[in-house]
């Protein structure tokens, strides 16, 4: 197994690992370590199932059981897709699945919004359109380590209430009263330092509604100002996805979001799975419903 920096700014690729065959604890040490020095790690020409997935997704910690309004929410896999899950069919445009999935073109961190935040996402890619539908990340650690010492200080011991009622609302989208049933409005510290090498970073992005105990606008200027740098060229770059490819990135680390493809003449099918962070840092105890 070697493994390759990225020509970006920050990010890995591994070589040599087969996840189909199975890869033992000892086996999966490099690829974590990787994971925490490097924040996003690609695998190339490695098609997944969605048993497979799973199994290396375990190695990291307990999957999540995707909530809202995504096509496969109650199971492990978030699905970014415009295929119906049922027929495999190209789903209509102006369905309220597809209306659901344009938030992610706006930068986020998964699962910001839950009370128990996310270590990481794991992401396949199972069938891919001829242009179109790359993933930019955006690294919070290295715009953290870039604001100046005054601005660090200001956000270290911040908190801000995340949210994916308010990060749909802001294009449009309404859930059902069922579905706001199962989630919560959370606080989580915006400022994190990863337990293995110390680095800070930031949880930014379309989840964080505003900052706890600030004036309502004055947070929200600082949260827009914190994403805004942290999306600068110098800390992002877009993956261009080809098929077979899987992506790891660390939700504590990053931002990401999504491009455009033609949905309406494309097919386009990439499954997602979520590990929790079961670390006491990321849990809100105090989230309340929303």
């Amino acid at each position: 197994m070697d493994i390759k920096p990225l020509d970006a700014p920050f990010g890995c690729e591994v070589i040599g690992l087969d996840i189909n065959a199975g890869i033992s604890a000892e086996a999966f040490k490099p690829v974590r370590a990787a994971f925490e020095e490097y924040s996003v790690v690609v695998i190339r020409g490695e098609p997944l199932n969605d048993d497979s997935q799973i199994a290396f997704s375990e190695h990291f910690g307990p999957c999540e059981k995707t909530l809202g309004g995504n096509p496969a929410a109650g199971s492990v896999f978030a699905r970014q897709s415009n295929l119906d899950i049922k027929t495999g069919e190209s789903i209509p445009l102006d369905d309220r699945r597809m209306f659901y999935q344009r938030a992610n073109m706006m930068w986020h961190a998964d699962s910001a919004f839950k009370p128990r935040a996310s270590l990481c996402s794991i992401l396949s890619a199972r069938e891919i359109p001829s242009a179109g539908g790359n993933t930019e990340i955006a690294s919070t650690r290295l715009a953290y380590a870039a604001l100046m010492p005054a601005q660090q200080a200001e956000v270290d011991d911040l908190y801000a209430e995340y949210s994916l009622v308010w990060s749909r609302s802001l294009i449009g989208y309404q859930f059902t009263e069922q579905e706001r049933a199962t989630m919560h409005r959370v606080q989580h510290k915006i400022v994190r330092a990863n337990p293995v090498n110390g680095a800070k970073s930031m949880l930014l992005g379309a989840h964080a509604d505003h900052i706890v105990g600030w004036d309502i606008d004055r947070g929200r200027a600082l949260l827009s100002d914190l994403s805004a740098h942290t999306t600068r060229p110098e800390f992002y770059f877009a993956h261009t996805w080809r098929d077979g490819d899987v992506m790891i990135w660390d939700n504590r680390a990053c931002l990401h979001r999504a491009t455009p493809y033609d949905a309406g003449a494309e097919r386009r099918l990439m499954q997602r799975t979520t590990i929790s962070d079961i670390s006491d840092e990321a849990l809100d105890p105090t989230a309340i419903a929303a």
